[in-house]
């Protein structure tokens, strides 16, 4: 079995390094499926646009998602093999502060990547796990794939649901079933970004941390200083203005590479 590469700590990529060696093992350990090596790769390239940091707009999506959270009545948080192996610890935090369910929902399902999912988000603290096994006994209308087995006491009966990652055909599903849908997605032009009620553009790796943060530091906040919050928060425009530092990205990028862009940040807003 090949071994776990050792990073240099100066190596300019060397947390991006630090991540593919994790989805390498989790893969190992059947977390993670080939198919969600590609799909982080695919993200990968969005976040170096965005120069590798949480925007102001991120920060924002990330304040309104928290509040959203904090006044559901039966938020949950989705999880699937790639956030249970990069952002497990955090999944558990964020859910104990807003008071969210857990549930494993995947496209690629078996019963033991499930299970294997779950003994993870317990091994960071996590009590019930939902949709695992004969849990998952219920349907999302309209969706025929694997992730259209869900929990009923988890995403079936949820008001609000946390998709980290890009989930298109489940999030226009669940905004169809009136569910209000935050999403976490480095693509701002995805379905997933569109059809969610608020779409948090940033790396998972960086996001749940500060949803965690944010959690502590609202969830003694007033409801109507929350809805507040969310009165005030557009995601079209957030969207946008996301978009439009991915544009500056490819700006700096090629301007770099025709020999004038002198020092210029890659995703600067």
């Amino acid at each position: 079995m090949q071994r776990s590469l050792r990073i240099p700590e100066n190596h300019p990529r060397a947390e991006s390094l630090r991540i593919r060696e994790r989805l390498v093992e989790c893969l190992r350990k059947g977390i993670v499926v080939e198919q969600g090596l590609i799909a982080h790769g695919r993200g990968e390239a969005f976040d170096y646009l965005l120069g590798e940091r949480t925007t102001t707009y991120a920060r924002e999506a990330i304040r309104a998602s928290v509040a959203m959270m904090l006044l559901a009545d039966h938020p949950v948080i989705s999880v699937n093999g790639n956030v249970a192996c990069l952002c497990a610890e955090d999944v558990v935090r964020l859910a104990s502060l807003v008071n969210a369910k857990i549930e494993v929902n995947l496209f690629y399902r078996s019963y033991e990547r499930e299970k294997a999912i779950e003994m993870l988000l317990k091994e960071h603290g996590a009590n019930t796990v939902y949709g695992v096994g004969d849990r998952a006994s219920m349907s999302i209308p309209e969706l025929m794939s694997e992730r259209r087995r869900v929990d009923r006491d988890g995403i079936y009966s949820a008001d609000v649901v946390l998709v980290p990652l890009e989930d298109g055909d489940r999030t226009e599903a669940l905004v169809r079933m009136g569910k209000k849908v935050i999403a976490v997605d480095l693509n701002p032009l995805s379905r997933t970004a569109r059809s969610a009620t608020i779409t948090i553009v940033d790396n998972i790796t960086r996001a749940m941390p500060l949803m965690v943060e944010t959690a502590r530091a609202l969830r003694h906040e007033p409801r109507d200083r929350l809805n507040e919050m969310l009165r005030s928060f557009s995601n079209t425009r957030n969207l946008e203005a996301s978009l439009s530092v991915i544009r500056l990205g490819v700006d700096g990028m090629y301007v770099e590479r025709e020999g004038g862009g002198g020092s210029r940040q890659i995703g600067s807003e």
